[in-house]
């Protein structure tokens, strides 16, 4: 079950960092894709300042800024 509530909070955070990124949507799939490796940066960023996302808001805020990070990261590296 946990999976499961693992790619639904990578599939809301990969929409809502496209629309506050303004990156477009990638489709279902390719929200979820980026949502998931948001979650990821995020949690790792996350953990670096010394906190930890608990609850349910706090693990999409997570995984929100991680995706959004990522978009920003894509952007440097697709123009150098």
């Amino acid at each position: 079950m946990s999976l499961v509530y693992f790619l639904v909070i990578g599939l809301i955070a990969g929409w809502l960092a496209g629309q506050f990124m303004g990156a477009g949507s990638g489709g279902l799939l390719g929200d979820m894709i980026l949502g998931v490796i948001g979650a990821v940066v995020g949690g790792f960023v996350i953990g670096l300042l010394g906190f930890d996302a608990g609850s349910l808001l706090a693990k999409l805020i997570t995984a929100t800024v991680g995706a959004c990070l990522f978009i920003a990261a894509l952007r440097v590296i697709k123009r150098a």
